[in-house]
């Protein structure tokens, strides 16, 4: 590889420099140059930089050639460009008077970069194509046209050209292309002043844009291309002296920088086809079938093409089907093709043995890339062409059974092998194919769910069908004995508001329980749980459920510290799986079982274990055996524990669940909830918090459909009232005090008091007395190298000085957390960490690094954010949800640091109110460590109001309710509501909703205006004090044709 030294005989102030780099060896005769002239907008290089006037005749053009493929091979002296055998590369002409300018078509206006990005303000698919763009050449961009070669960069994935101008949105046409079809390699027009360039990393090869960055060859006017992470003993560059340090990405605000591409002038823009982002969307995916495919070739997006929204009431269970079922055939395929696109070519493997003596792969992906939902139990095919001379391909399925802690590594452990297989290749460790095997059984589970709910009568109880349906009906009081002392055994002493909760549930058939952050919900829960099994005889057992392995674990846990026979249900391919509720699993307690009362399964097992496989007799009798066992556990239980999608387990086909209780409620969509219900409840528990984190829709129609919206909020719009549990026993008081002003209405207490949250005053030099601090950093936000997430160097280096120093004064690595909500900053982190931390590794290993996600539910003494973003154009995507501000801000017990650039991040209004509270109390610092003072950053004026429509219940992950009659097809007029003391018919599908009612019903509650409304069947307005719901005047916004109207609520108590 070969790049050029740009040497100048004259020192001056730096505009402009130049650079060469390599290009492939089949290219210029063997040998690869790159030059380029480009502005300096971040550090400096020495005085010796050349001008934008001085480009022209002063500029004496050298390169260094060298060879990578000689062993031992030095970097020669610099070699007059003049020796250069090729003359294809061009020069760079000497820009005119009127500019800075690189074009061979004239001078670049010095207008920034955000006076030329235009945002699509028109409805159309795209707007009238000019003739110059119809008659464009085969360079010019696929999106807009434009077509001068100093602009215009090839995609080498796809063979398409791309311009570096903001036509399509925020991005450049280019950066938006690699993302979107998921390309990184790049090279540059013929014509460019770089020529026909391919860009790579000097020290490795690497071709990947979204990683590629240069860095100035100290004392001479020479940058050199180097991937990010570039260590510093890469022997490629270790005898030229570069300081890492100054490396800077050449994508910056997502697009290329100009010195490298320019971007299209002010004129050329405004004669460019101008492509709205659904064209641009429908294009790539035209592309992916047929790559031939243009804009003129692509229909307007029709409305009818758009899957059709959920209501919020139904007619029947016919009609929420056909509402239900295509949104999740919709995620179904959108989650099989993301599976199937991520498998990895080229992988090495190393080989072990298990304790169970099963063969165990070991191989690293890098994840730093959010579309990798990768996770413990998911199957994977590994395959191999020709393992050995003259043998045939060979390929294994495995299950993950371990993910390594930064995330990289993944353990898979081998199934026995299958009839006609060979043995695993162990003495071959490259070259294997790594594929994710895609599972249908959860959306197949929903569907069949939703498939009974509709024809079993026995489903569900007639009055939980009607409420589910939205339907009005005679609310009715359970008749129970209430027990004396509500607390469980083994568990802490319920307080008021807890006590309340479960005295509350008991009695009623339908109860929603809001958990705000530390406030001991699942206490609260199992609780309950040990309430409805000790009824009395024929009670039956209860089910208890949550959409996560995590929660459901840590529920089970608690339940059976009561005293309770509780059984945890796993799915088989999670059996191997180590976990804290070992011993209450139904594979522990059936091996248990059997070897003190069945020595023939017993020995059959053992045989299994051994072999990996058993005759096909003797595999019979073992599954006959072990199902009578699994179901003898499973009878036995008084309560049986599963994830939602667990709860159709064919295991427990023939069980009948009458009470039910689902945590985490609001992180699960509605089919997925519907699950363990249509096993026969009669009595159902809601658990969760609608002001936290809400369910993962992969497919966007889906979600803009409802999809996204859990079975708990549209209960809550209907009207059912969530008991909220008051009190929070996890945080400082100084950091409750936010989150429950401005998502609790403050009315959160506090259980602990600030001295019990209080450590040595040596912990941390805090700026007040409050242990938080909002730590100034205004580093800019960098694509991570998967070219779908973000990161931010200079957050990820203060991260490290913070955690060093907790580590240094006696704080474990267990309590401290960080928290970002990307996937490549939660992996620079961790890079960050282990290579710049100057304590031992292991201390930082010990850190958890997670997302928002992964906290929630969850809590550490020492809590570290860090927000990434950090832009001109781009804004703070997912962050300026509310719902993952409030699960990030509640964590944190002793202590919460928060690092980020308050001039991007107070744009947004909610961010722009904890900014001003950081302020007021004095904590909105900035400055090293040891010396923080006072930030005097300039913040937007305090506003008093907050819109609440982009926040909870009708906020950005929920659904816009259509009325009934547009939602789906109607079957039969609605019946009156049942009489007084009666039970709804069920197998007359009854309806109690008069049309007059629904349309009342939409045009009040769901509809953004300017107030609050009552709640049907209540006597409160919406918010009110007396109601324990959320913010006051939570509403819907941006329903059809009524405009962007939202409710607003004050800030302050």
């Amino acid at each position: 590889r070969s790049f050029i030294a740009v040497h100048h005989p004259k020192a001056c102030p730096v505009e402009r420099r130049e650079l060469r780099r390599s290009r492939p060896c089949s290219r210029m005769n063997g040998t690869s140059l790159f030059s380029q002239s480009y502005s300096d907008a971040q550090a400096p290089f020495d005085a010796g930089d050349i001008t934008a006037t001085q480009l022209g005749s002063q500029v004496d053009f050298s390169f260094l050639d060298f060879n990578t493929q000689e062993a031992g091979a030095g970097y020669p002296d610099p070699v007059p460009f003049s020796q250069v055998p090729d003359a294809s590369v061009g020069i760079v002409s000497a820009p005119s008077s009127q500019g800075g300018g690189l074009g061979l078509d004239g001078p670049l206006s010095e207008t920034g970069l955000s006076q030329l990005s235009l945002q699509d303000a028109f409805d159309g698919f795209t707007d009238g194509a000019p003739e110059a763009v119809m008659k464009a050449p085969e360079w010019a961009c696929a999106y807009c046209g434009i077509h001068n070669p100093e602009s215009v960069v090839k995609c080498l994935t796809t063979g398409k050209w791309f311009c570096n101008g903001r036509v399509t949105g925020t991005a450049s046409c280019i950066v938006t292309h690699l993302v979107r079809a998921k390309c990184k390699e790049v090279s540059l027009h013929k014509d460019s002043p770089l020529g026909e360039t391919v860009l790579e990393c000097y020290a490795s090869g690497s071709r990947n844009v979204f990683a590629l960055g240069f860095v100035p060859l100290a004392g001479e006017h020479t940058v050199v291309l180097l991937a990010r992470d570039t260590p510093p003993s890469s022997p490629a560059i270790k005898d030229l002296d570069l300081d890492l340090s100054a490396w800077s990405p050449l994508i910056e605000d997502r697009a290329f920088v100009g010195w490298l591409v320019r971007p299209p002038e002010a004129g050329e823009i405004a004669r460019a086809r101008h492509v709205s982002g659904a064209a641009v969307a429908a294009l790539e995916e035209a592309w992916r079938r047929d790559p031939t495919k243009g804009l003129d070739d692509l229909a307007p997006p029709r409305a009818e093409d758009e899957p059709c929204p959920v209501a919020l009431r139904y007619d029947d269970a016919y009609q929420y089907q056909n509402i239900f079922g295509p949104l999740i055939k919709l995620e179904a395929d959108y989650d099989k093709a993301a599976k199937e696109s991520l498998a990895r070519e080229d992988v090495s493997v190393q080989w072990s043995v298990g304790l169970n003596r099963r063969v165990v792969a070991r191989f690293f992906f890098p994840r730093d890339s959010g579309d990798m939902r990768l996770v413990v139990g998911d199957e994977l095919l590994l395959r191999h062409p020709l393992p050995r001379l003259g043998a045939a391909p060979w390929q294994g399925m495995g299950l993950v059974t371990r993910l390594g802690d930064a995330g990289e590594e993944i353990v898979v452990e081998l199934r026995a092998r299958e009839k006609g297989q060979g043995p695993p290749p162990t003495d071959v460790t490259v070259g294997f194919r790594v594929e994710f095997v895609w599972k249908g059984a959860t959306f197949e589970r929903m569907q069949r769910a939703m498939k009974a709910f509709a024809v079993d009568e026995t489903s569900v109880s007639g009055y939980l069908y009607h409420k589910i349906l939205g339907h009005v009906v005679e609310e009715t009081a359970l008749k129970v004995k209430l027990p004396k002392r509500l607390s469980a055994p083994g568990l802490p002493e319920l307080n008021a508001s807890q006590a309340d909760a479960v005295s509350r549930v008991l009695r009623s058939p339908l109860s929603l329980i809001q958990g705000p952050p530390g406030t001991g919900k699942t206490v609260t829960s199992a609780s309950i749980v040990y309430a409805l099994a000790r009824q009395g005889a024929g009670a039956g057992q209860v089910l208890v459920t949550a959409p996560s392995n995590i929660a459901v674990d840590h529920l089970a846990e608690r339940a059976a510290v009561t005293g309770l026979k509780v059984v945890r249900l796993q799915a088989r391919s999670r059996e191997a799986v180590a976990s804290n509720v070992e011993h209450l699993t139904l594979h522990q307690q059936v091996r248990a079982l059997a070897a003190a009362e069945s020595p023939e399964l017993y020995k059959l097992q053992q045989l299994k274990d051994e072999l990996g496989e058993l005759s096909a007799q003797d595999e019979r009798k073992h599954r006959t055996l072990l199902r009578a066992l699994e179901r003898e556990v499973l009878q036995a239980a008084d309560v049986v524990c599963a994830t939602c999608v667990g709860a159709g387990d064919p295991r427990l086909a023939h069980f009948r669940f009458r009470r039910v209780l689902i945590d985490e409620a609001t992180q699960a969509v509605e089919p997925e909830s519907l699950i363990p219900l249509v096993m026969g409840a009669k009595q159902l528990v809601l658990v969760g918090d609608h002001c936290q984190l809400g369910p993962v829709t992969l497919a966007k129609p889906a979600a803009r459909a409802g999809l996204a919206q859990s079975l708990f909020e549209r209960l809550m719009l209907l009207g059912v009232k969530p008991i909220r549990l008051a009190v929070q026993y996890r945080m400082h008081p100084a950091l409750s005090r936010f989150p429950s002003d401005t998502f609790y209405e403050g009315a959160l207490q506090n259980g602990v008091s600030a001295a019990q949250r209080e450590l040595p005053a040596e912990t941390f030099p805090w700026p007040t007395d409050k242990p938080m601090m909002f730590h100034v950093q205004l580093g800019a936000e960098e694509i991570s190298a998967s070219g779908t997430s973000y990161l931010n160097r200079a957050e990820a280096a203060a991260v490290e000085k913070l955690v060093t120093h907790l580590l240094r004064v006696g704080v474990a690595p267990s309590q401290i957390g960080i928290i970002t909500p990307y996937e490549g900053q939660r992996a620079h982190v961790l890079a960050t960490l282990a290579r710049a931390g100057p304590l031992r590794a292991e201390q930082y290993a010990a850190v958890e690094c997670a997302s928002v996600d992964a906290f929630q539910g969850r809590e550490k003494d020492f809590v570290v954010l860090s927000c990434v973003r950090s832009n001109a154009h781009q804004g703070i995507g997912f962050l300026s949800d509310p719902r993952r501000l409030n699960v990030a801000l509640t964590r944190a017990r002793y202590g919460l640091f928060v690092l980020g650039n308050p001039q991007v991040l107070a744009k947004q209004m909610i961010w722009g109110a904890l900014l001003h509270h950081f302020k007021d109390n004095g904590c909105l610092v900035e400055g090293p460590l040891t010396v923080l003072k006072q930030s005097l950053v300039a913040l937007p004026r305090k506003r008093t109001f907050f819109d609440a429509s982009s926040f909870g219940l009708g906020g950005a992950h929920s659904n816009r309710f259509r009325p009934v009659e547009h939602a789906g097809e109607r079957h039969e007029p609605p019946a009156p509501p049942p009489a007084h003391g009666e039970g709804p018919a069920r197998g007359g599908r009854s309806k109690g909703l008069e049309p007059s009612d629904a349309a009342e019903y939409d045009r009040s509650a769901l509809v953004g205006a300017s107030g609050p409304y009552a709640i049907p069947g209540s006597d409160l307005p919406l918010g009110s004090a007396e109601d324990p719901l959320q913010p006051q005047g939570l509403g819907q916004r941006g329903a059809p044709g009524l405009g962007q109207d939202s409710l607003l609520f004050p800030w302050t108590t």
